[in-house]
């Protein structure tokens, strides 16, 4: 590691070819000391340039701290319309100022400061996954989990509640069935759902990802993939696990609306072999899945060790866009790879953030940054940073498994990495972000860029262990802001 004098401002330059046949020449070796790119200093006290601040603004809302061994609250999803926030996950109670707010798994609070969290109080009853609004249209929220009542209405695991009253709006289709809903997005028209079920307001079209109208919740045949298969592993001794069957988890639509990546536990996707991650392409009708797929995690070459332990079936966790939308940035989970990387340097996409190039074609990473055994579930970035979070330890740690390896930084919960995938330090040494390890699994970014006083980094996570801290600042389970300058 070294550092420079000034904040890197560059695009991530390529480090391996990306067409199929360059990454295929590398294989294995791609994965040696790719670990980070130049790590960064900055001045104590003063934030990156174009990166938000590294002090969490002061005020807004928090969950009730716990101190158990388990997660037992967590903020799953945010998203903005307007001035207002809406958060949703697993919460009966919501802090703010000292006082106890009564909320059940969905709030909604002002988005810039004082973050005054609203009246608005819908009563759901189970966990709220995802929720989703047209940002032309902040009367109605989507929400999308396990849950089967919404202000005593039954559902069943989606629904369309009303902005102003909480109550359901009985014209969109509210029924799911064989299992719950685990994502949503809206995207030119359409509400974009993904999950268990295998059924949806009376279609079984379209098992685990469906299109529906933003009207009537049906399907409206704007997505028609096909999606199954589960994984089944085998390690050196012959050992073989199935995974548990197919679903659809996350998903991120790019800045121009064209593309959407999807997460998830699958093995082929409009007819073509695709895991864990896939880009589909909006602008054709229906959407088309993209040839964007690498050896790295699609199983297509023997040279990579493309999956996981098999307790993390699902380990692609997360992506996120460029702005420029050129770049994928991912976040993993997984440990180590199947076939087991021991205590020696990591291999693979395992507990590690990458970057790949968008294009429409195999690619292969352009760098790799290894927590050493530890999980990231969320990633974000913007013009000069790429944030990454759930429960590191360390970054910079390709030569440790739960151990501080060599080389590697301390840096607990929240990291922010440079562009080429450096890990970004103040002069002193210390990483310029941290926080609690929360099991940080939701950032969102809004106004990008500081177009003015409101736009930062939110950042949902579990209160686990009486986690509340960010940036080093008290006061922040579950929601912690981050934000950019006026």
């Amino acid at each position: 590691m070294f550092f420079l004098t000034q904040w890197a401002r560059r695009r991530p330059t390529s480090r391996v070819a990306v067409a199929a046949a360059g990454a295929l020449a590398l294989g294995l070796a791609g994965y040696a000391n790719t670990g980070a790119g130049a790590a960064v200093s900055a001045i104590n006290g003063v934030q990156p340039p174009g990166a938000v601040s590294p002090k969490p603004a002061a005020g807004t809302p928090a969950l009730i701290p716990n101190t158990g061994k388990k997660d037992l609250n967590r903020i799953a999803q945010m998203v903005q319309c307007g001035n207002t926030m809406f958060a949703a996950g697993t919460f009966s109670e919501i802090a703010q100022g000292g006082t106890d707010f009564s909320r059940s798994n969905i709030f909604s609070f002002k988005a810039s400061a004082p973050y005054t969290i609203t009246k608005w109080a819908p009563v759901v009853n189970g966990t709220v996954n995802s929720i989703t609004v047209n940002p032309a249209n902040c009367a109605d929220v989507y929400i999308g989990g396990d849950f089967t009542s919404v202000n005593g209405t039954a559902v069943k695991d989606i629904a369309e509640v009303d902005t102003t009253t909480g109550n359901v709006v009985s014209a969109f289709g509210h029924s799911t069935a064989g299992g719950e809903v685990q994502t949503l997005a809206y995207a030119g028209g359409h509400i974009l759902v993904g999950g268990y079920f295998q059924w949806m307001n009376g279609s079984d079209k379209n098992p685990f990802m469906a299109s529906v109208s933003p009207t009537t919740g049906k399907d409206d045949g704007f997505l028609h993939l096909s999606i199954s298969g589960h994984y089944h592993y085998c390690n050196k001794k012959g050992k073989c696990t199935t995974s548990t069957n197919s679903s659809v988890q996350k998903q991120e639509i790019s800045h121009n609306g064209d593309y959407d990546l999807v997460e998830g536990n699958f093995t082929s996707v409009g007819g073509m072999q695709r895991e864990q991650i896939f880009m589909l392409d909006l602008t054709t009708s229906p959407a088309t899945v993209t040839p964007w797929t690498s050896p790295e995690w699609d199983g297509s070459s023997s040279s990579y060790p493309y999956q996981c332990i098999p307790a993390e079936a699902w380990y692609i966790r997360s992506a996120a866009w460029s702005l420029d939308d050129k770049t994928v940035y991912i976040a993993d989970t997984g440990d180590q790879p199947n076939n087991g990387a021991g205590k020696g340097p990591r291999t693979g996409l395992c507990d590690a953030a990458a970057a790949f190039p968008a294009t429409l074609g195999p690619v292969n990473h352009e760098w790799v940054e290894y927590t050493g055994c530890d999980s990231y579930y969320s990633v974000a970035a913007d013009t000069s940073a790429v944030y990454v979070a759930g429960h590191p330890r360390w970054a910079e740690n390709p030569n440790g498994c739960d151990a501080q390896g060599a080389g590697a930084v301390a840096d607990p919960g929240l990291q922010g990495l440079n562009l080429s995938g450096g890990l970004l330090l103040r002069t002193s040494g210390k990483p310029v972000y941290t926080m609690s390890r929360a099991n940080a699994d939701n950032m969102l970014i809004t106004n990008s860029g500081g177009a003015n006083g409101h736009g930062g980094l939110w950042i949902g996570s579990t209160n686990r262990f009486g986690a509340q801290s960010c940036g080093q600042v008290s006061g922040h389970s579950g929601i912690c802001f981050l934000p950019y300058s006026s």
